[in-house]
């Protein structure tokens, strides 16, 4: 095992791996921006070294700075978290090439996955049902335009390289394609520096479904069942639930399955998320189970039987990772941290079961009254919800100053209990409890969420905020009068 781990990250998630370390008897390295020399993690890492000024740019993702570092420091190993360099395959390469362990896939696997029109052709090959789009990079807005044309539309734009709702979208008819192409186009130039793109098929109202997996060196693959990540905001996810209701047992099979499936067929390694959209229009059909099953044991007719594509598989650790550990009992991060270091998963899938329900809130320094605008500035108090079956993972405390340099998320609130419902009624408890002053957030907004009838029900799609935000937002203005 190692003995001393560079996080190569910041917030809620570095200080997620770094009570890990300490758990597991590891010394920590925590990088930092000159914009957070106070915070949490600098604090509590064993060692912390300052990596450049608060641009993004120019710490956290300055990737030569991040390796003189761990090489003077000693660190075996480095830990990216999610964002950033967790999914850059240069930096996982110049980390082989350094001797340093990149705490994720190789950087073979990063090319081979990041590159998500590689992906679909991989598991396409595979039986695994993916979204009908283009067979390759677009190479200008007049070839998506033809692509589209034949798919039909609406149609979705998105970045091959990336992800986090970046380079992403969508055209309703042809007048949109070339706005759309150009504006995907300079967006993933800006967030990746890779402008290449590819199309698919807009699944309209879907369902976004994802499935944890974890795989060793040795070629040992398990599934940790899925979680439903519908709710989202301009293609953010804002609320994950495990498992996801909404799935038949057939489907929840045919969808472990087909996430074992792309796993098994990259030889992956480290913790992964797999993702699908569901097309809800098929959500509550029942399987037919004389339907004619081609030679992987997907059902032929599967756009309507099963109802569920792939749409790309991401190589790091996910931000809602925390409620599939609150199902199963089994700690991601460490799992991930074992298998960097060579050793066998300490589980087998037939010992991992599912408990009860386990619902994520988002917590954002964000105005929701002004669009959910960001919101940085200086936190004069804050006091986390606890009780059974409630977990905060966060990085502030009271004076501490959140920045304009980096995401919004400030944290997230966790809940578990026995059945969907308990777990709302407790979620309730824990927002209400949340209390943060000096900038504003969206747990008032989160709250209202939780009494929203749709929500209660199951009844929503990835578009959902989108079209209920306003509404819900009224609540709370006449609560007020």
């Amino acid at each position: 095992m190692f003995k001393r781990i560079m996080i190569a990250n910041r917030g809620e998630i570095a200080m997620r791996i770094l009570r890990c370390c300490r758990e597991m008897g590891i010394e920590s390295v925590v990088i930092y921006s000159e914009e957070d020399a106070d915070s949490l993690p600098v604090q509590f890492a064993t060692e912390s070294v300052c990596i450049g000024p608060a641009g993004a740019a120019e710490s956290y993702m300055n990737q030569e700075a991040i390796l003189a570092a761990a090489v003077a420091y000693h660190c075996e190993a480095i830990h990216p978290g999610y964002g950033f360099l967790s999914e850059n395959e240069t930096f996982a390469a110049k980390c082989e090439q350094n001797g340093i362990v990149f705490i994720g896939p190789s950087s073979r696997l990063i090319r081979k996955l990041g590159n998500k029109q590689e992906a679909r052709s991989t598991v396409k090959k595979h039986g695994v049902p993916v979204v009908p789009g283009s067979e390759g990079i677009l190479r200008s807005w007049q070839e998506a335009r033809d692509v589209a044309a034949k798919v039909g539309y609406p149609v979705l734009i998105k970045a091959s390289s990336g992800g986090g709702g970046r380079g992403m979208r969508r055209a309703y008819d042809e007048s949109e394609i070339r706005r759309a192409f150009e504006e995907a186009q300079a967006e993933a130039l800006a967030a990746f520096g890779d402008g290449a793109l590819y199309l698919e098929k807009l699944i309209l109202n879907p369902r976004h479904i994802e499935v944890q997996i974890l795989a060793d060196k040795n070629g040992h693959v398990v599934q940790l069942g899925e979680r439903d990540c519908t709710l989202q905001r301009r293609n953010q996810k804002l609320l994950e639930e495990a498992p996801a209701r909404i799935l038949t047992p057939r489907q929840r099979e045919s969808i472990h399955r087909a996430a074992l499936k792309v796993a098994k067929a990259v030889n992956y390694e480290s913790a992964g998320t797999v993702e699908f959209v569901l097309d809800k229009s098929s959500a509550d059909q029942t399987a037919d189970s004389g339907k004619e099953k081609n030679r992987f044991g997907f059902d032929k007719d599967r756009d309507r039987k099963n109802g569920f594509y792939f749409i790309e598989m991401n190589t790091r650790v996910q931000v809602e990772h925390p409620v599939t550990e609150m199902v199963t009992g089994v700690d991601i991060i460490k799992e991930q941290i074992r298998i960097a270091a060579g050793q066998d998963l300490s589980i087998q899938q037939r010992n991992i079961r599912s408990e009860g329900h386990a619902i994520e809130c988002r917590i954002n320094a964000e105005d929701p009254k002004r669009n959910f605008a960001p919101n940085p500035g200086k936190i004069s108090f804050v006091h986390f919800p606890s009780g059974n079956g409630v977990r905060v993972e966060s990085a502030i405390f009271s004076g501490c100053r959140i920045s304009p340099y980096y995401d919004s998320m400030i944290g997230k609130i966790i809940v578990h209990a026995g059945t969907r419902l308990e777990a709302i009624r407790k979620m309730r408890m824990a927002l209400s409890e949340m209390t943060v002053e000096g900038v504003d957030t969206n747990v008032d907004f989160l709250y209202l969420l939780m009494f929203n009838v749709d929500y209660m029900t199951g009844n929503v799609d990835t578009g959902f905020l989108e079209k209920n935000a306003s509404a819900i937002m009224r609540w709370d203005e006449e609560s007020r009068k």
